[in-house]
């Protein structure tokens, strides 16, 4: 399924044309067809003469609603660039062939309308010539130019057999089985609901699929699909789609939202794209200038942030960060134009480089400009290789989306990582695109494990008493991802570079090393446990005899159990103690906390404090004012 747009100035016969070849007006609105004016998009399809069926995007060409024209023209496969005969070229004509060009729409057809209206045939030579001088250069230099005349027929045949030709040399939509379809129009049908069409970018739609609308995360059903006023059961790329969904309400939605499979997409605010600022204009692009941004069917506001200078000048290129004042939804090398809103004029454009960066780059970061580089010159395994840079560790699937690539291309930068041996996985040495495997770049894996050694280090010199540290801290200060963190710890743990003692990581084999003094006032403290091992001296106390990293250090050795803020016992005397009351209630069954500090002659406040925490870690149960045993 193919989807061919026109483009061109006002009045020059687009929607004739395609109400000529195709039987269908494509100016749908009663406006449109009173004023004899294209304003919205209009849609129409045909059968070849090969028996392939197409369909056609008609846009409008007056300058006040090239904003309408940019939300059909980002999907088509093909272009019909129609210029009237006896006008020649207008201003339209060529900032729709910038557009074209900055889009970098290569399959089109340069179509004279209008040939009725001459009949001097030096003056179609003229115009001819004109067009060929001002397609050099641009994407659509090698379109073959074909006279018409709508009114008459003349031609159309050949128009036919050219679109058919210019059809079967395009190369196949690619399928990244990722399903995104830009909303250009969304609206209620009696009977069925709410009812939106676009042009099917990727992957494949089928009835009654539960399906995500965003940037708004609105869930839904497919309740129906129609190509072409058909209905369907599946809708595959490139086709000009009608989707009937239900679970969702038409006020809610809005030209440029896109439809989805849930979690396959993400919205965002902020995007890196190659930029090429046209040479027509007369002022350059400035960094943080106010600009309209289109990609697929979406416009948004946005602010720009030129990188590695402060302005781009008509005729040049650059890196920019834009900043979109709402989420869109956009993938690697998606194309987009940028305008200045008002008086609303087309800046330049080009493709996204990348939809989701971690931050705002410094603007003179090199490193940056570098990487952005190599995304644009780089070979699939050189762009994945730097979303792995970018992203750090995650999962396969993930690295290739975020990486933008085709599932073929894939399977190429796999293959040219694992013979550079730049790609390393956690857990699993298979590296299969259908599994759930984590992936990393070498050089990222082993920074992110000196990372945590480093970090460990500095931890066990900053706090020599302690044995560790807290496991979530180090997730924390790594930003991994959970499964990521856990796999690399386990790797670290098997290679002997770290210890997991509980919730807390150390060094392989470090040991707190106590001083002569620490070591003297460690054994006094215990000492006066020994003496009154069942009224001890309490948690403030032992604190204070210590002081608190010696208090930790003696608490993580298990020196001591804390049991509650106030009471804590040696270790030899809570088992005791444990011991004690389990044979007491298996004896008796039951046990007051009166029983327990007469059992071992102390007061209620550590017979209390140790009934409640037996009961915190499940050996007891409270029943009354008795515990019973639990387990």
């Amino acid at each position: 399924m193919r989807v061919i747009g026109t483009a061109g100035h006002v009045d020059h016969g687009k929607s004739a044309l395609i109400w000529a070849l195709t039987g269908i007006n494509p100016d749908r609105l009663r406006e449109e067809q009173e004023r004899q004016m294209t304003i919205d998009l209009g849609f129409a399809w045909m059968t070849l003469p090969d028996g392939e069926e197409i369909g056609f995007i008609d846009v409008p060409g007056h300058r006040d609603f090239i904003d309408n024209m940019l939300a059909g023209i980002g999907a088509i496969d093909a272009a019909l660039f129609v210029v009237a005969v006896d006008e020649g070229v207008m201003p339209q004509t060529r900032e729709h062939l910038a557009i074209l060009d900055l889009l970098q729409v290569e399959h089109a057809i340069v179509v004279l309308t209008k040939m009725d209206l001459i009949d001097d045939r030096q003056w179609l030579d003229l115009v001819i010539e004109d067009l060929e001088n001002l397609l050099i250069g641009t994407s659509l230099s090698k379109a073959t130019i074909v006279p018409v005349s709508g009114r008459t027929g003349e031609g159309l045949e050949n128009l036919k057999n050219q679109i058919a030709t210019l059809i079967k040399n395009l190369k196949p939509r690619p399928d990244f089985r990722k399903p995104r379809l830009s909303i250009d129009r969304a609206f209620t049908i009696s009977g069925f609901g709410t009812v939106v069409t676009g042009t099917l970018i990727d992957g494949t739609l089928s009835v009654g699929q539960e399906v995500e609308v965003l940037p708004k995360k609105l869930k839904a059903r497919i309740r129906g699909l129609q190509t072409h006023k058909t209905k369907v059961d599946t809708v595959i790329p490139g086709s000009r789609t009608a989707v009937n969904l239900t679970g969702i309400d038409v006020k809610d939605l809005a030209r440029g939202d896109v439809v989805t499979l849930p979690g396959q997409f993400s919205s965002t605010n902020l995007i890196d794209v190659h930029y090429r600022h046209l040479s027509g204009v007369g002022a350059p692009l400035k960094h943080d200038q106010e600009v309209k941004v289109f990609i697929g069917a979406a416009q948004q506001m946005a602010r720009v942030r030129v990188l590695g200078a402060e302005s781009i000048k008509p005729g040049q290129e650059g890196w920019l960060q834009l900043v979109l004042e709402e989420p869109i939804v956009a993938a690697r090398q998606d194309h987009y134009i940028l305008r200045r809103p008002s008086p609303g004029v087309t800046l330049g454009g080009g493709y996204v480089a990348d939809p989701h960066p971690r931050g705002r780059h410094r603007r003179r970061d090199q490193e940056v400009l570098n990487r952005l580089e190599q995304v644009l010159l780089g070979t699939p395994g050189e762009i994945l290789a730097q979303s792995l840079i970018l992203y750090g560790p995650m999962k396969m699937n993930t690295a290739i989306e975020r990486a933008g690539l085709s599932e073929k291309d894939a399977v190429i930068a796999i293959e040219e990582l694992k013979t550079r041996g730049e790609i390393t996985t956690f857990g699993n040495d298979k590296l299969n695109l259908g599994t759930d495997l984590y992936v990393a770049h070498k050089v990222v894996k082993e920074r992110i494990s000196s990372e945590i050694l480093s970090t460990l280090e500095q931890f066990h010199s900053a706090n020599p008493l302690k044995f560790g540290m807290s496991r979530e801290e180090i997730k924390s200060r790594s930003k991994l991802d959970g499964p990521v963190f856990s796999l690399l710890l386990r790797e670290l743990g098997e290679a002997e570079e770290i210890d997991e003692i509980g919730s807390k990581v150390a060094i392989s084999n470090f040991k707190p090393i106590l001083n002569e003094n620490q070591q003297r006032d460690i054994e006094l403290l215990l000492q006066k446990f020994d003496q009154a091992p069942y009224s001890t001296p309490s948690v403030k106390e032992s604190i204070s005899f210590l002081g608190e990293d010696l208090y930790a250090y003696l608490a993580e050795s298990e020196e001591v159990i804390q049991v509650s803020s106030d009471v804590v016992y040696r270790k030899s005397s809570y088992e005791l103690m444990l011991q004690k009351i389990r044979d007491r209630l298996q004896k008796d069954n039951t046990l007051s906390v009166a029983e327990v500090r007469d059992l071992f002659n102390t007061s209620r406040k550590y017979a209390l404090a140790l009934m409640e925490h037996l009961d915190s870690i499940g050996m007891t149960v409270r029943q009354g004012d008795v515990r019973r045993l639990l387990r």
